[in-house]
C-alpha cells in the first residue's frame, strides 16, 4: 500500500482545525491534574472520622497507589487495545470510564470502596494516556510536535489549579460540612469530563493508524477533509511527493512488541524506562503526599492547602509553556537532559534547606515552584519521547509498557514511602525522600545525554520507520 498521507498531514500549516484536536484530546491531563490535586489537597481531611472515610495517613498514601496502580493496569489493557481497535474508540472509551469512577467516588462510604473507586478512576487515566499521546503525534504536523506536546502534558496543571482552587472552597467548614465538601470535589470532576465528550467525539481516527490497517480509503477520506478545511482558512496547500510503501496489518502481539523493545530498539528502551522511572518517583511522591507534609510539618489547615498548591501549579504549567519551543528549536537531546538535571539539582537544594530548618510552607512552596518549572518539562518530555521513538504499530503500547513500568516503580513506591515518613514524623525521613527523587532525575538526565534520540522536527516514520514499511 502506497501512501503520502503522514507527509501531508506533517506539510499543513497551523489551523482551527489543530487547535479543535488539542482541545479534544489534550483534556485529559486537565482530568488528571484535577483528580491529583483533589486527593492530595484533601489528604488532611480524609484522616478526619468527621470526613466519614476517617483513614490514616498511611491509608492516603495507599489511596494513591491504588489510582496508580489502576493506572498501570489500565495503560497496559487499553494500550494494547489502543494500537489494536484504534485511537479514536478507546479515548472514547476511557473518558466513559473515568465518568462513571470518579462519580462512584463522591459515594464512598468506607476505606475499601474509596480504594476500589480510585484503581478504576486510574485505569481510565491510564489508559488515556496511550489512546491520546498516538493520536495527538499522528496527527500533529512535526515541525511543532514538541512543542504542542510538552504544552499538552503540562495542561495538568491547569487542572491542579481547579482542583486547588476547588478545595479551598470545598473545605471551608463555614460553606460545606465535612463529609459533603470532598465529595463535590470529586463529582465536579465528572461535570468536566462531560463538557470533554461532547467536544472529543468530533476528533477523527488517527489517518496513520488507518492506513497501517488497510482502511486507505478512509484515511484518504478524512485527511482530504481536513485539508479541505485548512485550505478554506489558510489558502492553498504544497503538493508532496514524499511517499509511504507499507504491508498493511491488523495489529501485532506481545512477542513482536517484545523482539522490537529488546533487540531492534534496546538503547531506546533503557532511555524510556529511565526517564519515566525518574519523573514518576519525583511526582507521585510529593504530589500525593504534600497536603501531609503541609499540615504536619508547617500547621498548614487542611482548607488552606490548595493556596499552597496553586504557585505549584502555575509553575509546573509555565515550564512547559515557557520551555516547549526550545525542544524543537535547540533539539531533543540538549533540552530533556538539561531539563532533568536542573530539576534534580534544585530539588537537592530544596531537600537540604528542608532539612536544616531554614524553610517554612511557603518558602518551602517557592523551592517547588522552581524544582517543577523543569520537571514539568522533563516529564512531559518523557511521554513525548516515548511516543517518537517507537514505531507506529507499537507506539501505543510502547507509551502503556514505559508509562506502567516508569509509574509502578516511582509511582506506587513513592506515595507508600513518603506515606510513611510522614508517619515517621523526622524532617530527616522526608528530605531523605527529596535526594532519592533528585537522584533519579540526575540519573535519567545523563542518560538521555548518552543514548538520547534527535527526533525535533523530524517526521515520526524518520525517527522510527514502521515495522511493515516495503523498502
Amino acid at each position: 500500500m502506497r501512501t503520502n498521507i503522514p507527509a501531508r498531514l506533517d506539510r499543513l500549516p497551523w489551523s482551527s482545525w489543530h487547535w479543535r484536536v488539542l482541545l479534544g484530546l489534550g483534556t485529559v491531563w486537565i482530568l488528571d491534574g484535577l483528580e491529583v490535586t483533589i486527593v492530595g489537597s484533601l489528604g488532611d481531611r480524609l484522616t478526619q472520622p468527621a470526613s466519614g472515610l476517617g483513614l490514616t495517613a498511611t491509608q492516603v498514601g495507599g489511596a494513591a497507589s491504588a489510582y496508580v496502580m489502576g493506572a498501570v493496569l489500565g495503560a497496559i489493557f487499553f494500550g494494547y487495545l489502543t494500537d489494536r481497535l484504534g485511537r479514536k474508540r478507546m479515548f472514547l472509551t476511557t473518558l466513559m470510564l473515568y465518568l462513571a469512577a470518579t462519580v462512584s467516588t463522591s459515594l464512598a462510604t468506607s476505606a475499601a470502596f474509596f480504594f476500589v473507586c480510585r484503581f478504576f478512576t486510574g485505569a481510565a487515566i491510564g489508559g488515556e494516556y496511550s489512546a491520546i499521546n498516538s493520536a495527538i503525534d499522528e496527527l500533529i504536523p512535526a515541525r511543532v510536535r514538541g512543542t504542542v506536546d510538552l504544552i499538552v502534558n503540562g495542561s495538568f496543571w491547569i487542572g491542579a489549579m481547579a482542583g486547588a482552587s476547588l478545595s479551598i472552597v470545598l473545605l471551608d467548614p463555614a460553606r460545606f460540612a465535612p463529609n459533603l465538601g470532598w465529595r463535590l470535589a470529586f463529582a465536579l470532576g465528572a461535570v468536566l469530563g462531560i463538557a470533554i465528550v461532547l467536544v472529543r467525539r468530533h476528533v477523527p481516527e488517527s489517518p496513520r493508524w488507518l492506513f497501517l490497517h488497510g482502511r486507505l480509503a478512509e484515511a484518504e477520506y478524512i485527511v482530504g477533509a481536513i485539508e479541505a478545511r485548512v485550505a478554506h482558512e489558510k489558502g492553498a496547500l504544497a503538493e508532496v511527493d514524499h511517499f509511504l510503501v507499507v504491508e498493511p496489518t491488523e495489529s501485532v502481539g506481545p512477542a513482536v512488541l517484545a523482539r522490537t523493545l529488546l533487540r531492534t530498539y534496546p538503547k531506546r528502551t533503557v532511555l524510556g524506562l529511565s526517564l519515566f522511572i525518574g519523573q514518576a518517583f519525583l511526582y507521585n511522591a510529593i504530589f500525593f503526599t504534600q497536603a501531609l507534609v503541609l499540615s504536619k510539618f508547617f500547621g498548614v489547615k487542611d482548607a488552606r492547602v490548595g493556596l499552597f498548591i496553586i504557585p505549584l501549579a502555575l509553575g509546573n504549567f509555565l515550564g512547559p509553556l515557557l520551555l516547549g519551543t526550545l525542544f524543537d528549536r535547540i533539539g531533543r537531546k540538549v533540552m530533556i537532559a538539561a531539563s532533568f538535571i536542573a530539576a534534580g539539582g534544585f530539588l537537592i537544594g530544596t531537600g537540604m534547606l528542608f532539612q536544616w530548618g531554614l524553610l517554612g510552607a511557603t518558602t518551602l512552596t517557592l523551592g517547588w515552584v522552581v524544582v517543577f518549572f523543569f520537571a514539568s518539562a522533563a516529564a512531559s518530555a518523557a511521554y513525548l519521547t516515548v511516543s517518537e521513538i517507537f514505531p507506529m504499530e507499537i507506539r501505543a503500547m510502547a507509551i502503556a509498557l514505559f508509562y506502567a513500568v516508569g509509574t509502578g516503580i516511582g509511582g506506587i513506591a513513592g506515595p507508600l514511602l513518603f506515606g510513611l515518613a510522614i508517619e515517621i514524623g523526622t524532617v530527616k525521613a522526608i528530605a531523605g525522600g527529596y535526594y532519592l527523587g533528585a537522584i533519579l532525575m540526575i540519573l535519567a538526565g545523563l542518560v538521555e545525554c548518552a543514548l538520547g534520540v534527535e527526533a525535533a522536527r523530524k517526521p515520526l516514520e524518520q525517527v522510527a520507520p514502521p515495522l511493515s514499511e516495503v523498502r
